[in-house]
């Protein structure tokens, strides 16, 4: 193994450790995740833009490693996601529209972890303004999963899943609407944390538009459990520009996540009682999740009352997307993909009667789930309805004999949890019988990330599936 190589396998944990110990320097992790993207990104294509010139020159003016200035990551580089606003450097969200966007200034999250000393390598691909979980479109193309290329990866935080999976970064950025921070991480075998809203402060980019909206998080994607939290340290605190956001911890994340212990009492549900899901990646998580077994947690079928889920997310999200995209509609319509095009007409066409009755159920579904929590620690679950598919499939029609009628219903599993509030997070669980990862969502108390990552770490410890990454692309697998 070269001395590069060495670097790219070390965990963000490690690679932390050894920045501020003078061991190793910004400028040589990022030629390492230099000529390792070189190597495996052409196939995947998860990493549509470079700004290596400008890491370089960031890195060589990191503060000393021993000082207080070099923050969290100490110069450790990492990966953004296409829909984050990076100062000069072309930032496109993923759509014809803005091909030739060249932001002058960093949005709120990018210039937090900026702050805490991350060295930004470049962009990671997404879905069109991230909204769907394949990750392709018209600007980039398709991001490939690295245990099949001719799989999906997932979205809409792919590029950053798979950049983190096979060594081209040691954390990445996502954020996460209806799954897009899980579905990935389950498809591509990493974690993927989705924070409590106003956990990480985000404001300034075309996503976060509305500062008041409660569906969309920012948050941490890595390899394991405890370079996620090493990240969300790096990404948490109050700013006065996010009126959502909540102060530091007292405590930093990474410390709970670096003492694992057993929840006392576990629920497990397939499916919420709401949707379809696929046999396999059922018994699989079903499995994960007895596990916990082994550290002395009671586990038991169990779940709070998810009823009118369904319905409650569609209605908000499409509200959302019109607050957010009703102009590109109306100036740039031929140029929006057609799902695009059917988010922003069904939130346009809402009354405001049928946005007040959503909002009010989901208040009631977050009684009932605070209710739930009062006698459960951990309500876990798949983080997502089928295991990895073809990348040619835009979104998932039918599950277990069930026929969708949208693109966005497949993800329920995740996007149902989304209306709770509460922090949730995707581990490796396992893999299919021809070899796919499938992840098992577990869900905290609201606010509770502390205790949720290090119940997140206990099970990563029995399953023993922390430190399978990072890999090297595999070639299709041959299925007769």
């Amino acid at each position: 193994m070269s001395g590069r190589d060495e670097l790219i396998a070390m965990s963000a944990c490690e690679a932390v450790t050894r920045l501020k110990a003078g061991d190793v320097s910004p400028v040589e992790l990022v030629d390492a995740a230099a000529a390792r993207i070189e190597a495996v990104n052409p196939a995947v294509n998860a990493i549509p833009t470079l700004c290596l010139d400008l890491a370089r020159d960031t890195a060589k003016a990191m503060p000393k490693p021993d000082s207080p200035e070099s923050g969290w990551l100490a110069g450790l580089p990492v990966m953004i996601k296409e829909v984050n606003e990076v100062a000069g450097v072309r930032t496109t969200y993923g759509s014809p529209i803005f091909v030739d966007h060249v932001p002058a200034h960093d949005d709120l999250m990018v210039d937090t972890l900026k702050r805490r000393g991350a060295v930004v390598l470049g962009k990671s691909n997404i879905p069109e303004f991230a909204a769907g979980a394949n990750t392709f479109n018209e600007v980039f193309g398709k991001t490939r999963n690295p245990w099949d290329t001719d799989m999906t990866c997932g979205g809409s935080s792919g590029g950053s899943a798979v950049s983190v999976a096979t060594g081209m970064s040691w954390l990445a950025t996502g954020n996460d609407l209806g799954g897009s921070l899980r579905t990935p991480a389950s498809f591509c075998s990493v974690v993927g944390l989705r924070p409590s809203v106003g956990r990480v402060a985000q404001a300034n980019g075309l996503m976060s538009q509305d500062a008041y909206q409660s569906l969309v998080v920012e948050g941490p994607i890595g390899r394991d459990v405890a370079d996620v939290a090493l990240m969300l340290d790096a990404q948490s605190g109050h700013n006065p520009q996010d009126p959502k956001s909540l102060a530091a911890p007292a405590s930093p994340f990474l410390q709970s996540a670096r003492a694992p212990r057993a929840p006392k009492r576990v629920g497990f549900s397939p499916n919420l009682g709401i949707g379809p899901m696929d046999r396999e990646v059922a018994a699989i998580c079903s499995a994960a999740a007895a596990r916990f077994a082994d550290g002395g947690s009671t586990v038991e079928d169990a779940a709070p009352d998810f009823t009118g889920a369904m319905d409650i997310f569609q209605t908000l999200r499409a509200a959302l997307f019109a607050t957010i995209a009703a102009p590109l509609l109306d100036n740039h319509r031929e140029q929006l993909k057609p799902e695009m095009v059917w988010q922003v007409e069904k939130g346009m066409a809402l009354s405001s009667g049928e946005v007040g009755r959503a909002s009010v159920a989901r208040t009631g579904l977050y009684q009932r789930v605070a209710a739930w929590f009062e006698d459960y620690d951990v309500l876990a679950l798949p983080a997502a309805t089928v295991a990895p598919f073809d990348v040619n499939i835009r979104y998932i029609e039918e599950v277990d004999g069930h026929v969708f009628d949208n693109y966005v219903d497949w993800i329920y599993i995740t996007y149902a949890i989304t209306l709770t509030g509460c922090p949730a997070i995707s581990v490796p669980a396992g893999f299919t019988e021809s070899g796919l990862p499938v992840g098992i969502q577990l869900v905290g108390r609201p606010y509770g990330e502390a205790e949720l990552l290090s119940y997140a770490a206990q099970l990563e410890e029995i399953l023993a599936l922390g430190k399978i990454t990072p890999v090297d692309p595999k070639a299709p697998i041959s299925r007769t």
